[in-house]
C-alpha cells in the first residue's frame, strides 16, 4: 500500500511541477534573469509551494514516523557551515545554466528530454563525487 501511495503522489508531484512550468528550463531561466526579461511567476510557485509546505513540515517535526508508518529522520545539524554554502552555490549555478533542478529533471528524464538526460547523468556524477570526497575527508580525519 505504502509504494502505491508514494507512486500516486510521485505522479501528482510530477504533474504539479509541468502544470508549474518547472520541467521548462526556458521560463525557469527567465526567473532567474533578474536583469533582462524577469519572469516573476515561479516566485509565485515556490512561495505557494512554502505554504502548503509549512503545516506538514510542522507536524512531521513532532511525529516519530510518517502516515504510512514509515521512520521519520530530522536533519543532523542546523548550522550553516562551508559544506553547506558551496553545495547551495553549486546547485544555483547548476539550476542557473541549465534551467532544471532534481524534481524537474527527473519529469524530464521520465519523458525522455535530452537536456534533462544530460543534466541527470551529470547530477549522478555530482553526487558519487560527492561521496567520494567525504568518504576521503573521513579517512583522513581517522589517520
Amino acid at each position: 500500500m505504502a509504494n502505491i501511495v508514494a507512486v500516486l503522489l510521485g505522479i501528482t508531484f510530477g504533474l504539479g511541477l509541468i502544470l508549474s512550468g518547472m520541467t521548462n528550463p526556458a521560463k525557469v531561466q527567465g526567473f532567474l534573469d533578474i536583469a533582462g526579461g524577469w519572469d516573476p511567476s515561479l516566485g509565485l510557485v515556490m512561495a505557494g509551494a512554502i505554504a502548503v509546505a509549512c503545516v506538514p513540515f510542522r507536524l512531521a517535526g513532532k511525529a516519530a514516523r510518517s502516515w504510512l508508518g514509515n521512520g521519520l529522520s530530522q536533519p543532523e545539524t542546523s548550522t550553516i557551515d562551508r559544506s553547506l554554502v558551496l553545495g547551495s552555490a553549486l546547485f544555483g549555478v547548476g539550476w542557473g545554466l541549465s534551467g532544471f533542478c532534481p524534481g524537474p529533471a527527473l519529469v524530464g528524464l521520465g519523458a525522455g528530454y535530452l537536456p534533462a538526460i544530460v543534466f541527470s547523468i551529470a547530477m549522478v556524477f555530482g553526487m558519487e563525487i560527492h561521496n567520494w570526497l567525504i568518504a576521503a575527508q573521513r579517512r583522513r580525519a581517522g589517520n
